[in-house]
């Protein structure tokens, strides 16, 4: 199979590439040098010469709190919503699947209960949000054969996350305030990648959740365990004895220009239902992390 993965220089798109590859695949990974998504005439040109049999969109404006200056929201609604737009029309002529990242941030994140996949009950708090939903629907109005894969609180080796901002933060400082009324799921991009491969090798179309297996957890129980995973490496700038991790509201921590959602719990038994594998454990997962990475 010949797929053409956008994003390849982020932590998703990397580790999409690389998965398709060992797996035989003919994987081919473009960044904003080879395609400008925002660009119909760039990307039809681009995907109609590579003609894949499928798409794995990774590329997106991710960056929550700047999406919301006013300067950066046109810019915010070219890429996520205007971009996958252009990839999906130029998919329906083609006749080729479509794979699209998207995110918990197209609900408003009230209550307990964990998202389902196929709930439409859409209400978006931020830009980031709002524009991601506009490239759902994008997907799901141009295309049959797509699959929309929500994720949360993403990790990679490739780029910025938070468990290399909170083990940077922790060598300078010996108490850290992290929000601890935010609950969700950790997603490692390695594991997300195999999974997301296994989709497209089948024909199970439609709208999935992934995220990491292990519970739901806020912030600060994801800061505590980073940090006791690394102080048990033998790293001891990083023991309870040196380093004091604070749980903190959403409140208290401060205003961020984005509102966040409290609720990102999301359901994921539609992957067992479909036969797909669930991802491993979100603490195996940070310590394979931590042995890949420099810190």
């Amino acid at each position: 199979m010949k797929v053409l993965v956008t994003g390849v220089k982020g932590q998703l798109g990397f580790d999409c590439v690389n998965e398709l590859t060992k797996r035989g695949h003919e994987a081919v990974g473009v960044d904003i040098e080879e395609m400008d998504i925002t660009d119909a005439a760039s990307v039809n040109r681009v995907v109609t010469e590579t003609a894949p049999d499928a798409v794995i969109h990774c590329a997106a404006w991710t960056a929550v709190d700047a999406a919301e200056d006013e300067d950066n929201c046109e810019k915010v609604r070219l890429v996520n919503a205007v971009g996958t737009e252009n990839i999906a029309k130029v998919c329906k002529e083609l006749d080729c699947k479509m794979l699209y990242l998207s995110t918990d941030y197209v609900f408003n994140g009230q209550g307990t209960a964990p998202w389902k996949p196929d709930c439409r009950d859409y209400k978006p708090l931020s830009v980031y949000g709002e524009t991601k939903l506009a490239g759902e629907l994008a997907v799901s109005e141009t295309l049959e054969k797509y699959y929309i894969v929500r994720i949360a609180w993403v990790f990679g080796k490739n780029g910025k996350n938070f468990i290399k901002t909170m083990l940077s933060l922790g060598k300078s400082h010996d108490t850290i305030k992290v929000v601890s009324d935010q609950i969700g799921t950790p997603t490692y991009t390695y594991d997300l990648a195999k999974l997301l491969v296994d989709m497209i090798e089948t024909d199970k179309y439609g709208y999935y959740h992934a995220t990491n297996e292990g519970g739901y957890i806020s912030w600060y129980d994801f800061t505590t365990e980073i940090f006791r995973q690394a102080s048990a490496m033998g790293r001891p700038e990083y023991s309870a004895d040196r380093l004091h991790v604070i749980p903190v509201t959403t409140e208290e921590y401060g205003a961020s220009k984005a509102k966040r959602p409290f609720n990102s719990r999301l359901d994921k038994s539609k992957l067992t239902e479909n036969g797909f594998t669930l991802l491993p454990t979100w603490q195996d997962a940070l310590q394979r992390y931590l042995k890949e990475i420099e810190f």
